[in-house]
């Protein structure tokens, strides 16, 4: 199986963060997002996976690059780089890698992180995930029929149609097929408001008779904003905090109560503080006489006397409050 990750977005949404760092390697609980989509993707897949593509701007950088490769290599796959030079659409982004295009194809794009249990089904066709959603006017939706099998697919339906939204993660059995497929749009230049769709592409492999499936995830996580990426980070501390090993040894913790979970990296230093619940401190990061709580702190930043919530800070920051003397009475309330 190969996995193919679009990620050439620039993140306008999460500005000023995206400005130096690609939306997709922003931290959630101490790891890249792009690097949590990958490890979940290859905890569900039944069969060893050869090869991920990552499809890029050229504006990402080579140290963006070796690192993206670096995760494939560590989870045993072959990572690989692809070039999407100007923002064509989601079905463009694809055929970007089209030479990974081959056999068993697994496709997530990399803004969305999931809770699922389930493993792929590799002997259907084409899975499409969805997330049963209250308000689906906003959504791509899939309808399906009395066979569970999708009939349609239905782009911000105005009335009712279906609560299944997609969510941007795919199988198919046969990458050459979708290839083709993808191609076709390009060769007859089928968009919609200037863009090359995978849905058009689907559309159309429906028609010509393959059977696609939906999968249902348990939680669907959109990291595109910032108040979206400060909940991805709470929920994912939640999710993985029996998993994972969250606090460094090598962090220094003095005076200081950390309220789980919390992320604290490598060589962190907290001092006369209280740090969480649901805060992530990235390595290198200094935190002292300060109170943070739903944010998530980036490497080598540096807090003092502060009060935090609900807030992201970037990389190499120094936020200092002014310390306050007070003086309150009885009843008092300060706010």
């Amino acid at each position: 199986m190969n996995i193919i990750i679009p990620m050439a977005g620039m993140g306008k949404r999460l500005r000023p963060h995206t400005l130096t760092t690609a939306k997709p390697l922003l931290p959630i609980a101490g790891k890249p997002v792009v690097q949590r989509l990958v490890e979940d993707i290859m905890a569900t897949c039944n069969e060893k996976v050869e090869e991920i593509a990552f499809v890029i701007g050229p504006a990402f950088g080579k140290d963006v690059e070796a690192h993206l490769c670096n995760v494939a290599e560590m989870l045993g796959a072959k990572g690989k780089i692809c070039y999407q030079e100007e923002p064509k659409g989601t079905a463009h982004a694809i055929l970007c890698a089209g030479d990974t295009l081959t056999g068993n194809v697994f496709i997530a794009f990399a803004d969305t992180l999931f809770k699922a249990a389930f493993s792929i089904d590799n002997t259907k066709e084409a899975i499409v995930w969805t997330y049963k959603v209250e308000d689906p006017r906003a959504y791509g939706v899939v309808k399906l029929n009395d066979k569970e099998e999708i009939e349609a697919f239905v782009e911000k339906p105005e009335h009712f149609v279906s609560d299944l939204a997609i969510i941007g993660v795919y199988y198919f059995k046969d990458g050459e097929g979708l290839k083709k497929e993808l191609q076709r749009l390009i060769d007859e230049n089928i968009v919609l408001k200037g863009e090359y769709q995978i849905t058009d592409a689907m559309e159309h492999m429906l028609r010509s008779g393959v059977k696609f499936y939906t999968g249902q995830v348990e939680e669907w996580f959109d990291c595109g904003n910032k108040n979206g990426a400060i909940y991805t980070n709470e929920r994912i501390l939640e999710i993985k905090k029996d998993k994972e090993q969250l606090v460094s040894s090598s962090a220094t913790i003095e005076h200081s109560v950390i309220i789980p979970p919390c992320y604290v990296g490598e060589n962190v230093v907290v001092k006369n503080s209280v740090i969480g619940p649901h805060v992530s401190l990235e390595k290198g990061s200094v935190v002292e006489d300060s109170r943070i709580v739903n944010s998530i702190i980036q490497a080598n930043t540096v807090v003092k006397n502060a009060q935090i919530d609900i807030s992201i800070l970037g990389k190499n920051v120094t936020y200092i409050d002014k310390p306050k003397e007070l003086s309150l009475g009885d009843f008092s309330t300060q706010i």
